[in-house]
């Protein structure tokens, strides 16, 4: 039995666009064609369907999509569906954690009972993204470790304020169309670099590969775009320019 590619938009909710971009990109290859070149699929790139879109929905970029969907073919789709399933599951359970904690938050500022301090972050787990990271990364990960082993609360804390400053400017000169080359935005680029530097050293390659990555990989792109829709790819862009300039 096989679908058209109209049939595979409607039944998994993306459009023949996407699908055909998966196609050109080689990520979902059809089955074959039918009359007039339609492409067709049967139930295996259904299959192979539903995990690209199972990563996708855990942020992955669709580059790592397709270095772990060939992974799981060399180790069996079955072994890493059982495991996909098994974190689905806690993963729902922390989000029914964490949707209770804003609830009781919201509840707290319209006048009731305050919550313990413990209580403020239950349903967070940023341990989450280790193994990923680790994996990924493996050199920046050991370096960002050694240089922030003896950091206390308060200097994650002003480090995180540091990022959330740097991604409003970004986001504010992205609106005013300021070019990505200009002495404001480089001096902005230059105050990210420091920033990043407080973990690991880019070289020029490194630095414009992490601009990429914030467009690439769906969770930075939301986090940039938040404060500005576009706002990740005017950092991509202005990276690389300060990279082109000061890095290479």
């Amino acid at each position: 039995m096989s679908w058209t590619i109209a049939q595979v938009a409607r039944l998994s909710k993306i459009t023949t666009r996407t699908l055909r971009h998966y196609d050109a990109i080689g990520l979902l290859r059809p089955a074959g064609t039918g009359a007039g070149g339609v492409r067709l699929y049967e139930r295996e790139q259904l299959l192979r369907l539903q995990r690209i879109l199972l990563l996708r929905d855990l942020g992955l970029g669709l580059d790592a999509i397709a270095s772990v969907i060939d992974d799981q073919d060399r180790r069996g789709t079955r072994d890493v569906l059982d495991r996909h399933r098994t974190w689905l599951l806690a993963e729902s359970e922390r989000l029914t954690r964490l949707a209770r904690t804003v609830q009781r938050t919201i509840d707290e500022l319209a006048g009731g009972e305050e919550m313990d301090v413990e209580e403020l972050f239950e349903g967070f787990d940023a341990s989450r993204y280790e193994a990923e990271v680790q994996e990924r990364w493996p050199e920046g990960a050991a370096e960002s470790r050694r240089r922030t082993a003896n950091w206390s609360r308060e200097d994650f804390a002003d480090a995180a304020r540091r990022g959330v400053d740097l991604a409003q400017r970004f986001a504010t000169l992205a609106a005013e169309s300021v070019p990505v080359d200009d002495p404001r935005t480089q001096e902005a680029v230059a105050e990210h670099y420091e920033w990043v530097s407080l973990f690991w050293t880019p070289n020029a390659a490194a630095y414009r590969g992490l601009g990429d990555m914030y467009v690439a990989d769906e969770r930075f792109r939301q986090y940039y775009d938040k404060h500005g829709e576009g706002t990740a790819r005017y950092l991509r862009e202005a990276m690389a320019a300060y990279a082109e300039a000061n890095l290479a």
